[in-house]
């Protein structure tokens, strides 16, 4: 794996949740990079050489290397990148691996049964068990939110600051409102969710959120056109 230069680049495409999270560790850091668009149904030959393996978006050059999947890039950042902005991992090695863990809950518990809710080639009930998977994992995050605020109205998962955490689930608030409107579902709404639904509205009024995320009118627009198969396989064409 292999880039070209000691600049930072980003290779992802418009709409992937997953390359809005390496958007949002870039705009916290301040750091500047380019950004190269990538089309997923024509793969470019800089994608194939550079994520031999799985062939998704998005990919970090820095240095000359490449680097894949989003939250790995989040730690790279923060390894590399340890003293421009706020922090994104805590130095204490306990929470940093707490915070760690709920990354990849978020990752296997909420995401993984997202795309299976809305990929029509699952059955119904397998549509359904998703459904309560992410309910689930909703209930979960609530509780875990509440256990991060320490009991003193600490706004985000990383504390008075977004961490790792923040940004895991962050990078895919507009898609989760998306699929709101597609399904019926609301999962992010004060009545069965308050800490998250107001974390939401706090997460998406941060600068670098709005520089980080796709416009919400634009994704519910693609969405609905890539409605089926398509629509989970664009989340997982990409990672």
């Amino acid at each position: 794996m292999s880039g070209g230069g000691d600049e930072l680049k980003l290779l992802s495409t418009w709409f992937s949740p997953f390359g809005s999270r390496v958007k949002l560790a870039l705009h916290l850091k301040g750091l500047s990079y380019e950004y190269v668009e990538e089309d997923l149904m024509n793969k470019s030959q800089l994608l194939l050489e550079s994520n031999p393996v799985h062939k998704k978006v998005p990919v970090l050059f820095h240095g000359g290397k490449a680097l894949c999947e989003s939250m790995v890039i989040v730690d790279y950042i923060e390894a590399a990148f340890p003293d421009a902005g706020p922090p994104l991992l805590p130095s204490d090695p306990y929470e940093r691996a707490v915070a760690r863990f709920w990354v990849a809950f978020i990752e296997n518990k909420f995401v993984a049964p997202w795309c299976q809710m809305f990929d029509v080639t699952k059955t119904p009930d397998e549509k359904t068990e998703g459904l309560k998977q992410i309910l689930a994992a909703r209930a979960t995050m609530e509780g875990a939110l509440e256990e991060y605020s320490k009991g003193k109205g600490k706004p985000f998962f990383g504390g008075d600051s977004v961490g790792c955490v923040d940004i895991a689930l962050g990078g895919l608030l507009v898609w989760v409102r998306a699929s709101e409107v597609l399904s019926g579902v609301k999962l992010l709404d004060a009545a069965t969710a308050p800490l998250l639904s107001a974390w939401a509205e706090r997460f998406a009024a941060l600068d670098a959120a709005k520089a980080a995320l796709p416009d919400f009118g634009r994704v519910l627009e693609y969405a609905m056109k890539m409605r089926g198969p398509a629509a989970a396989g664009a989340v997982a064409a990409n990672k």
